[in-house]
């Protein structure tokens, strides 16, 4: 069964940090990239960070977030996590984690991608707000 479940969303103040979480199943973590994506109502799905689990040199940001946000990974936890860090109002939407066998629609500091729709797998998201 391939699953990614979500976590850490919630609501904070301007300037706070939160950590996001996606827990991938076996069959997923080990063998994919694991993208971060969030959206807002009415607006495409954004590209913020991405890399993949086995090659993990392979690590991509969005110029947008990078130097803010960091993805990072635990493989006993079968975990790739999203700290957020000085977060603004612009960062509030729903936050998802995606996989691919590979980091596709990446380049250096952008995500060229059509809105995540090379990715299989999805998770449910999480909502973050920031007020």
């Amino acid at each position: 069964h391939v699953q990614l479940v979500e976590s850490g969303g919630g609501s904070v103040q301007a300037g706070e940090s939160l950590r996001l979480s996606c827990k991938a199943s076996i069959n997923i973590y080990g063998s994919h990239c694991i993208a971060w994506f969030r959206q807002i109502p009415g607006k495409e799905r954004e590209g913020l960070a991405a890399r993949h689990t086995v090659e993990t040199g392979r690590t991509f940001y969005a110029a947008a977030v990078e130097g803010r946000f960091t993805i990072s990974q635990d493989n006993a936890e079968r975990t790739v996590y999203l700290q957020m860090n000085n977060l603004a109002p612009e960062d509030t939407a729903m936050y998802y984690c995606a996989a691919a066998p590979a980091c596709m629609g990446w380049v250096p500091g952008e995500y060229l991608g059509a809105g995540g729709s090379q990715y299989t797998y999805w998770g449910q998201g999480t909502q973050v707000t920031v007020s």
